[in-house]
């Protein structure tokens, strides 16, 4: 696979790649990666819109044929990953290691593959806090402006620390309740992250930790091991799509477009 090393700050990662692991497998939208959204499968919008980002070559890591085919016959790239893997970032490692063999990526972005409306900047964004080369993993936040949110745990929460005007801070915890405590904003997570390579390989390599299994949140596994997750702060919650209602949003989203 061949690519170009994009420009980035001193600190950063050189030869960042991004990844969107997609698997067809989901109980309330079946074959979701494949449903038409403004004339193309939804994995093919998610891919254009990380290219979209201009970070650095994309790669979906798929878990069936059908999308690897999906995404090659618009002129993407894909690969074909094992099915059973328990979560994207052990799918994207396995495809870092299928394309990338000699390690010319110092650093992988991973999309999520239902997030076809995502916003270019929002991508980058979740890049940029690893130009501080203490930070192993870089991930997103938006604050809550709905109270309800605060309260809702599937709405999980950002604990960060973030100096007055500051933009991106030190993630301290993630969970799925309402912390902390006293006046002051709350910060809803994002799942995208950027990894450095290494601590991609580390991470996967880790096992569950107890407060991970605890909260079901993957990403305490990196804290419990001492593993440092900046958090960029940024205006909007991309639109998942789990539901068909989802679904008729993100189609008249493009439409609209």
């Amino acid at each position: 696979m061949s690519s170009s090393p994009a420009a980035s700050p001193l600190g950063a990662p050189k030869a960042p790649i991004v990844i969107i692991p997609a698997r067809m497998a989901s109980t309330r939208l079946p074959n979701k990666p494949l449903a038409d959204i403004g004339g193309a499968p939804m994995i093919v919008q998610v891919w254009r819109r990380a290219a979209e980002a201009d970070i650095g070559p994309v790669l979906v890591a798929a878990a069936e044929k059908e999308i690897v085919e999906a995404v090659r016959d618009a002129g993407g790239q894909a690969v074909l990953t094992n099915p059973d893997h328990p979560s994207g970032s052990d799918r994207i490692h396995e495809a870092l290691r299928l394309v990338d063999r000699e390690g010319r990526h110092d650093a992988v972005v991973n999309v999520q593959g239902d997030l076809p409306t995502v916003e270019p900047a929002t991508v980058r964004a979740a890049f940029g806090p690893l130009a501080n080369p203490a930070v192993d993993i870089a991930t997103l936040a938006v604050e809550i402006t709905v109270e309800e949110e605060r309260h809702n745990p599937n709405v999980v929460k950002a604990v960060v620390e973030l100096a007055p005007g500051a933009r991106v801070g030190r993630a301290l915890y993630f969970t799925r309740t309402t912390t902390p405590w006293g006046a002051g904003p709350h910060y809803h997570h994002i799942g995208l992250y950027a990894y450095r390579r290494e601590a991609l390989a580390r991470f996967v390599a880790l096992p569950p930790a107890a407060l991970e299994q605890r909260e079901k949140l993957e990403q305490l596994r990196a804290l419990a091991n001492g593993m440092r997750i900046d958090v960029a702060v940024v205006d909007a919650v991309p639109l998942g799509v789990d539901t068909p209602e989802d679904l008729e949003r993100a189609r008249a989203l493009i439409s609209a477009k």
